[in-house]
């Protein structure tokens, strides 16, 4: 952010990680809130932007109500959640369960989290914790497998925790408070970064392909002099990375891909691992290739999408080419028969992989 300046960066291993591999920017329908969304639109690969203003989190609102939801572990004979907190929040033990998730970690669940490590006086579980209790679902099973993790070590309130805070000096035009709150999220950062790198290194190690899709879900809301609509404001860091086995068989990292929305992941993943797709991720592969970044927190029913350029600039959906326009119009329709119509689409064969 240009209104905030560190003495050294937090994430430097990580800007190494998206020099190599497929990796950007992902534009965030939230800021300070709203994960829940940013995992919906992930594992579906439906917009949230694209639900009527009143839907604020689909996870609470449309995935209870649905018959069947398809996400993307749905084409994995195993799946496995993994949050290191509570498996209340976002109603996720249901959604989960809707989405065909196998198992859900959670503290307290039945399928218990083993490692269980602090840092300083941080209330949350470490990010090296989690990526722990991951790499040992990873192990515990020699097939493929879909994960899906969120992490909680860097969620607020961003008090002294670390003995080292004091490492991570801010400046600009803001109060000793909000430095104070920088700082401490900017220390948490660092530890994410040795951990990501450490939890790469052993993925590396594994004779079997795995990718690993990172991104965060939205920055906190502890900024006071930026605007919270801005894209400056939005914008999150993402890449994907495919270990060595897997790139030793076949899975190759795309180009710098400088905007995404959470619901490129799909098909920007699909791609690097030459892996067969659906009509339906055929579909959100031309989207992704064909269209503007879709700007996922203009809550407007749909009737008037924003969009962002490779530069940043926004497009509005009049500005679209005919072809931009009908493809952007079949993810809409699609989304509609899968929430909110009858869902004749799983009568056909859209779904399949031929």
């Amino acid at each position: 952010m240009k209104e905030v300046e560190l003495s050294q960066n937090p994430l430097s291993y990580m800007d190494s990680v998206k020099k190599i591999t497929t990796s950007g920017l992902m534009i965030s329908s939230g800021l300070g809130g709203g994960t829940a969304n940013m995992e919906y639109m992930t594992l579906t690969g439906l917009p949230v932007s694209n639900f009527s203003p009143t839907i604020a989190t689909p996870y609470t609102q449309v995935v209870p109500n649905s018959n069947q939801t398809l996400t993307i572990n749905n084409y994995f004979k195993k799946s496995t959640a993994i949050h290191p907190y509570r498996g209340s929040f976002y109603s996720r033990e249901v959604v989960y369960k809707k989405f065909g998730f196998q198992k859900f970690m959670y503290l307290g669940s039945k399928y218990k989290i083993k490692y269980k490590m602090k840092i300083g006086t941080n209330p949350y579980l470490s990010d090296e914790t989690a990526y722990q209790n991951t790499l040992d679902v990873i192990n515990s099973y020699k097939n493929g497998q879909f994960i899906n993790l969120v992490t909680m070590q860097n969620h607020l309130p961003y008090s002294d925790y670390y003995d080292n805070s004091e490492d991570y000096q801010v400046s600009g035009d803001m109060d000793d408070g909000e430095k104070y709150n920088i700082s401490n999220y900017s220390t948490g950062l660092s530890y994410t970064d040795k951990a990501v790198q450490k939890f790469i290194e052993q993925i590396d190690e594994i004779n079997k392909p795995i990718t690993l899709v990172f991104y965060g879900d939205h920055l906190p809301g502890i900024y006071s002099n930026i605007d919270g609509n801005s894209l400056e404001a939005r914008e999150t860091d993402y890449f994907i990375y495919s270990n060595k086995y897997a790139r030793q068989n076949g899975a190759k990292n795309l180009k710098h891909v400088k905007y995404v929305s959470p619901i490129d992941f799909i098909a920007l993943t699909a791609e690097q691992t030459n892996s067969k797709v659906s009509p339906y991720y055929a579909l959100l592969t031309e989207i992704q290739k064909e269209l503007p970044t879709i700007k996922v927190y203009a809550y407007n029913n749909g009737k008037n999408p924003v969009f962002v350029d490779k530069k940043g600039k926004t497009i509005r959906y009049k500005q679209l080419t005919k072809k931009q326009k009908r493809l952007y119009n079949d993810l809409k329709l699609v989304q509609y028969d899968l929430t909110a119509g009858n869902q004749y689409l799983y009568k056909t064969k859209f779904f399949k992989i031929q």
